[in-house]
């Protein structure tokens, strides 16, 4: 009898083991199954079951999503560099899938995750994830996924200010003033933020003051003197002063 009874347990046992989703096909079943490993961090079977269910049922509802889940397993796994690739094919092959703005906020993330630690190294995938943020606010002004990405392009902006400003300084110091100029030059352009905007304006009737170019003076200081604090008006009317009357 106690034979049995573990007997019972065992096979009681097996059958739970072996129990999967209900569903109306088998792509169904992969494809549930697949959630279902995922949800348990089992990403390694979870992309068994999607590869499966892509290679022998690829025309089935869920074949496509198979696709972009496959891609979310790599941004899980942190993949980033992978998951990216991943999600530009989904986009490209499936432009009017009713997630592309779902696909566009993760290629912004996977370059987002990417991004090194200090202004001072490789901003390559800042500026990636900027442009796929911006794309997903152009084309998806009602996404759900717009306040982070504003905040995450907030955040590389100032990665890439931090960045521009520190190469700029240096020319400035080492006194290479037509490469400073042109940092200078670039940040006015590219950067919004007037606290940046002072700081290169005053560089560059600085630089002016240098290089004994009143040109450059009057440009900078006539068409920037209103993002100038009242201490640094004064500095920079001074230094406008004795630029022009060289």
């Amino acid at each position: 009898m106690r034979h049995l009874i573990v007997l019972s347990t065992i096979l009681l046992l097996a059958s739970c083991a072996v129990e999967r989703p209900t569903g109306k096909t088998e792509a169904e079943v992969l494809y549930k199954e697949a959630e279902e490993l995922m949800a348990d961090n089992r990403y390694l079977l979870a992309t068994e079951k999607l590869n499966t269910l892509r290679s022998q049922y690829p025309y089935s509802y869920y074949a496509t999503s198979a696709e972009l889940k496959l891609a979310d397993i790599l941004f899980e796994q942190e993949n980033f560099e992978e998951a990216a690739a991943a999600y530009i094919l989904f986009k490209d092959f499936h432009p009017k899938h009713k997630s592309i703005d779902y696909v566009l906020f993760k290629v912004a993330e996977s370059y987002y995750k990417q991004r090194p630690a200090t202004f001072d190294r490789d901003l390559a995938p800042a500026i990636k994830a900027i442009k796929y943020y911006n794309e997903l606010r152009s084309l998806y002004p009602n996404s759900k996924y717009l306040q982070d990405a504003d905040e995450k392009i907030k955040l590389c902006n100032e990665m890439l200010i931090k960045k521009e400003k520190y190469i700029a300084d240096f020319y400035f110091r080492t006194k290479d003033f037509d490469s400073a100029k042109f940092r200078y030059t670039n940040m006015l352009n590219a950067f919004h933020e007037k606290e940046m905007k002072a700081v290169a304006a005053m560089r560059l009737i600085e630089i002016g003051v240098f290089t004994k170019d009143d040109g450059l003076c009057r440009n900078a200081y006539g068409k920037y003197k209103v993002v100038f604090s009242k201490s640094d008006r004064k500095k920079a009317e001074k230094l406008y002063f004795k630029c022009i009357k060289k």
